[in-house]
């Protein structure tokens, strides 16, 4: 999205936000987010879950008390610039 390349897998359990296979272009301020939708908009009414790290192929990250069926969405999003990298739908 936004001309950036991000790929790999998310699982998202109950407990867990998972990254798989993960790449992305580098960014200065990555983070995953969970979101309904993957415009500006949707990221900033998102919950933002932590930093992503660009070159790191599996990453884990603690949902806890988190309300998954609120979102629709996983969104890795460079604060700084202000630009959605990638997004993969919630199964």
């Amino acid at each position: 999205m936004n001309g950036k390349h991000v790929a790999g897998t998310v699982e998202v359990t109950g407990t867990e936000l998972v990254l798989s296979g993960f790449s992305s272009d580098e960014g200065p301020d990555l983070h995953v987010y969970l979101t309904d939708g993957t415009d500006e908009a949707a990221v900033e009414a998102g919950m933002r879950i932590d930093a992503v790290k660009f070159d790191s192929a599996a990453q884990k990250f603690t949902l806890s008390g988190v309300d998954l069926s609120q979102y629709t969405d996983v969104v890795i999003h460079c604060d700084k610039a202000k630009a959605v990298f990638g997004a993969a739908k919630l199964a």
